[in-house]
């Protein structure tokens, strides 16, 4: 969370100065990058603690009315497609940022890969946090309190 803390006030200065200096008639040019960067690694991070908080990629409000091995069943699936698609996106995102290592921003020459290396990296913690939600789920079950708090409203 301090991550897309820290991504989320760089972006936001960065695009601040950016346009001051604009403004100003001296542009820094290198701020555009630095914008880039910070948003870049602020969307992928982001989703990253989303998928650890069990605030992204779920079908929480089917899972959620379902109780005992329906319940288990549905939240595994679910778990398992989303570390499906961060595995790929491991796989794919190292291939896209090797490949990038021949492409530069202008005008500071800075690899593309620092760009593109949020993706992987974001692949590996969103697997890692769907392994270890399997299993704490199939060993104190899927079931949280919140589960019953949105059942005593809902009657």
């Amino acid at each position: 969370m301090v991550l897309c803390g820290v991504s989320i006030i760089g972006f936001t200065g960065s695009v601040f100065f950016d346009v001051a200096t604009r403004e100003l008639g001296m542009p820094w040019l290198w701020l555009q990058q630095v914008t880039t960067g910070f948003f870049a690694w602020g969307i992928f991070i982001g989703m990253a603690a989303a998928a650890r908080r069990n605030d992204h990629l779920y079908l929480v409000e089917i899972t959620k009315r379902l109780k005992g091995p329906k319940r288990t069943f549905m939240e595994s699936f679910n778990r398992v497609v989303v570390f499906a698609v961060a595995v790929c996106m491991v796989w794919f995102g190292i291939k896209n940022a090797i490949l990038d290592l021949g492409s530069f921003r202008m005008p500071s020459l800075i690899p593309l890969t620092y760009y593109t290396a949020s993706v992987p990296i974001s692949g590996f913690l969103i697997a890692l946090f769907a392994i270890e939600q399997l299993i704490n789920g199939w060993r104190h079950g899927f079931e949280g309190p919140e589960d019953a708090a949105d059942f005593s409203r809902s009657e």
